[in-house]
């Protein structure tokens, strides 16, 4: 299992895709400094203002961009027709599933933490002592926020990586991925109440909050999930997607 991990590190840090990737999700650190900068500045002007804090306002950025991370792990490897001498190496799928799956996901949720600490980091200091609502809560009060949001991260990879063993294609795991991330929460809005409400708790975009117990929305309340629940349909979603993604690898051949 050592020498089948060290081969799958390997291939990650060696193919192009992988800082494409990273370096998209670290524009979250770039867009994170211009939105305090621009909210500053309004504050400069009125005194007092209630902004979002930016590294949650674009976790979503995060969470697509290394989301493709975890698709093209497996997907690239199909694409190239490399993934025929990874299977003679190592002939047991269950092996090469988990190697890969424990990699994207070390390397994702490091990454995902660096950059969601760098953007918070950042943009405490660029508001200062000015009252923007996001930079007025103590850093304790929010590390379960970032832990959470790292997880969420590192769990929408898995998925990727699933999906993309599942179909085999780039392009359709990837719309599968940003089905799940932006096209089904607003799908469930139409849902007659309270149904939107119970099934929107269960969305990968909504575990965030009710895993370090805050609000959900004014629109869908508090939630109705305690944060052990939350993890637990966190995880969920990545154990399914790696299990159908498993079961479709064993089926077919390369």
């Amino acid at each position: 299992m050592k020498m089948v991990l060290s081969s799958e590190w390997l291939k990650l840090r060696s193919v192009n895709s992988t800082y494409h990737a990273i370096g998209a999700a670290a524009l979250t650190v770039v867009l994170g400094i211009a939105w305090t900068l621009y909210v500053a500045a309004l504050a400069d002007e009125r005194g007092t203002l209630r902004a979002a804090a930016p590294e949650q306002g674009f976790l979503p950025l995060v969470q697509m961009s290394l989301a493709v991370l975890g698709v093209l792990a497996i997907t690239s490897e199909y694409a190239t027709g490399m993934v025929r001498t990874t299977l003679i190496t190592v002939p047991k799928r269950s092996t090469l599933l988990l190697a890969k799956a424990g990699i994207v996901g070390v390397a994702t949720f490091v990454t995902a933490q660096a950059i969601l600490l760098l953007t918070y980091a950042t943009s405490r200091l660029i508001a200062n002592g000015r009252h923007l609502g996001f930079n007025q809560v103590p850093f304790s009060e929010e590390l379960p926020t970032l832990l959470a949001s790292g997880l969420s991260v590192t769990a929408l990879a898995l998925v990727g990586l699933g999906l993309g063993a599942a179909v085999r294609s780039t392009a359709g795991a990837i719309t599968a991925v940003v089905a799940l991330l932006f096209v089904l929460p607003g799908v469930v809005t139409y849902l007659p109440s309270p149904w939107n409400t119970r099934v929107a708790t269960l969305l990968l975009p909504n575990l965030v909050p009710q895993l370090s117990g805050e609000r959900l929305s004014s629109r869908l309340g508090d939630g109705f999930l305690p944060p052990w629940a939350a993890l637990t349909v966190l995880l969920a979603y990545p154990l399914v997607a790696l299990a159908v993604g498993y079961h479709q690898l064993r089926r077919r051949d390369a």
